[in-house]
């Protein structure tokens, strides 16, 4: 009989691959960067934010921290790789007051991931304080990441139509919630489940008005409704 170790290994696997395709999915809007040499009216805050919510995922997962989150860590050290590359791109492609922007944020996020290391590590002593201290930050973080959404559905509602909201997107975000509020509660871990349910709610709930307003899309938004990709960006686990 299969134990729940392996059990919640495998779920972690399969979350990983859901997750690494999510990371992926703005590859579309960097090439159009690319080919543009511009990076226009598209901003670099959701993958600067994504950067740090990686980095602060990635140190809840290491063995001083928490037990057994390997596989949180592996996702999000290759979520951080992949954010590295896409913030580089906008910071060759950005004019110069965009530039001191990303700079100015990038220093703040490094002096804030220093200031919440230094405190886990002097002030906290157990592994329960560490992780309780951290969880709660990356709690924080990921429900302002997965709000994100919001001003999208609100739009749908709004205008009757799913333009902006590509489907298979909603999909990947409901699985990747799902997934991960399951790895979450095979050890229980509030800190995995509490974030990654409302994840997973705000993928169904995004499903669900693509079911009501697909019919009422004008025919004129096929196209962007098949091809349209979305910026948000949203943690792995």
């Amino acid at each position: 009989m299969t134990d729940t170790g392996t059990v919640r290994t495998i779920v972690g696997i399969v979350g990983n691959v859901i997750s690494f395709l999510l990371f992926l999915s703005p590859i579309p809007t960097f090439v159009r960067i690319i080919k543009e040499k511009a990076v226009k009216d598209f901003k670099s805050d959701p993958y600067v934010a994504t950067l740090l919510n990686c980095a602060m995922w990635i140190f809840y997962g290491l063995p001083f921290i928490t037990h057994d989150n390997t596989l949180v860590v592996t996702i999000n050290g290759t979520g951080f790789v992949i954010e590295c590359v896409y913030v580089a791109i906008f910071f060759i492609f950005s004019p110069g007051k965009k530039k001191t922007r990303i700079i100015i944020e990038l220093l703040i996020e490094v002096i804030f991931m220093v200031i919440v290391i230094l405190i886990t590590v002097f002030a906290f002593h157990t592994m329960k304080t560490r992780a309780l201290f951290i969880g709660i930050l990356c709690i924080i973080f990921n429900v302002f990441m997965y709000s994100s959404p919001l001003t999208v559905m609100r739009m749908v509602i709004k205008t009757k139509s799913v333009k902006y909201m590509p489907f298979y997107l909603s999909l990947a975000n409901f699985t990747n919630g799902l997934v991960w509020v399951i790895y979450g509660l095979l050890e229980f871990d509030i800190n995995l489940v509490l974030p990654n349910g409302l994840g997973a709610l705000s993928g169904l709930i995004q499903l669900i008005l693509y079911g009501i307003y697909y019919r009422s899309t004008k025919s004129d938004d096929d196209n962007d409704v098949s091809g349209n990709r979305s910026v948000v960006e949203l943690s792995s686990t």
